[in-house]
């Protein structure tokens, strides 16, 4: 091992581990829950959420990639599939002949719609009923600056 490091403590080892299995369970209890529910992956309720809090049902491939987080090319293969389905259909941008849009068709609209009340059930079931209100702002605070952290380096691909 090397000097130079600073290694975690046992308590901060500990921590680390346990929200390395949260962030490894509760997506993959949200994905079972929407799956039994409406028949939705989690990343087509991700998408689906996108697309519908636009006003205008549409996001461009390029910021729908830089909001999820996902590669250009992921958002391509997963919007492909989501097509397939008739969740959602592709524009071309009249500003931009390399850009295109992804919009939100009438049965995504109806598929969020129907599987929205259920994905709030379970999260409601899996995060906000274990805490109490002193946890729940505990819990905002720390997400908020861990999130102040890794916001800008999100921005500028650091």
């Amino acid at each position: 091992m090397s000097p130079d490091v600073e290694w975690l403590t046992t308590e901060q080892e500990q921590v680390w581990r346990r929200w390395l299995a949260l962030n490894a369970l509760l997506p993959a209890a949200l994905h079972h829950a929407l799956q039994a529910d409406a028949g939705l992956s989690l990343p087509d309720f991700d998408v689906l959420v996108h697309l519908t809090d636009s006003a205008a049902g549409r996001v461009r491939v390029t910021d729908l990639a830089q909001a999820l987080q996902w590669e250009k090319s992921r958002v391509s293969h997963h919007v492909t599939r989501m097509e397939r389905r008739g969740l959602v259909r592709r524009e071309e941008c009249p500003d931009d002949a390399r850009g295109a849009f992804v919009v939100v068709t009438p049965a995504g609209r109806a598929a969020i719609e129907q599987a929205a009340p259920g994905h709030v059930g379970a999260v409601r079931d899996l995060v906000f009923d274990q805490l109490t209100g002193a946890e729940l702002a505990s819990l905002d605070v720390i997400t908020r600056k861990l999130l102040a952290r890794l916001e800008p380096a999100a921005r500028t691909g650091d």
